[in-house]
Order: structure tokens, then sequence, then C-alpha cells
């Protein structure tokens, strides 16, 4: 049933279709067209357009990935990687790190993405760990 109306599309109403359409013979007929020409026009354009696209896609080239670019500008350059531990005595557990590289697929809390980051990028972002305070 559904390929018998694709059939019937194509074979029949297409070249209906096409049979109506204003295509002037020669380029400069395309500026005498009228709007409402025009706007019959589109629908064929359009589907042209896409199917052009579609064709050279492939050899267009591909979208350079963004590199990984540096986070910690300027606080403590000098540390090899800045770690900062505070101490909290409202804590549950004795030690939680918290991201702060934004590379975590456990954000907000800290899976070591950062190593992979700092090899990258030469920067030495770390975690903030938090520590519970023993009295």
């Amino acid at each position: 049933m559904v390929l018998e109306s694709i059939s019937r599309i194509i074979k029949m109403q297409l070249p209906a279709y096409l049979k109506k359409l204003p295509l002037p013979d020669t380029i400069g007929g395309f500026a005498r067209l009228t709007v409402s020409e025009w706007l019959r026009l589109l629908p064929l354009l359009g589907i042209l357009a896409l199917l052009g696209y579609l064709t050279i896609r492939p050899f267009l080239p591909k979208k350079k990935k963004q590199r990984d670019s540096l986070i910690n500008l300027k606080i403590q350059k000098e540390n090899p990687k800045v770690v900062n531990e505070i101490n909290i005595e409202d804590l549950r557990t004795p030690n939680v790190c918290y991201c702060r590289c934004w590379r975590s697929k456990t954000f907000p809390v800290c899976d070591k993405s950062h190593i992979k980051h700092n090899e990258l990028t030469g920067d030495n972002v770390g975690p903030l760990i938090l520590k519970k305070k023993t009295l």
C-alpha cells in the first residue's frame, strides 16, 4: 500500500508538478519571474539545494575538535597542582572531593579527570577536598 502510493506520486504526480513549474528557457528569464512564480519554484529549489549539500558534504573539511584550554589562568601557578583542603566539623563522610576542572563525568564530585586535562594542557588544576575536622 505504501509503496503503491510512493510509486503513484513519482510516476504521475511528480511529472505533472514539474510541467506546471514556471521554468524559464534562459537565465535572464529568472529575472522576469513574478513573486508568485518564485514561490511556486521554492519547494523544488529547496530540494535541489538540499540534495546538492548532501552530495558535497563528504568532501567538505571536517570541523576540528575544540582543544582543551587552560582553566586556571593565574592562581598558584608556581605549584604543580592546585589542591585546597578545608576542614569542616559538620561533614558526614571523612573526605569529599569536588571537581574544579569541569571535566568530571560525576560532576560536581571529582573523578580525577583533571589528571588527563593537566597532561593535555599543561594546566595545574586539582580538586577541592573537604575533610571532616576531628576534635
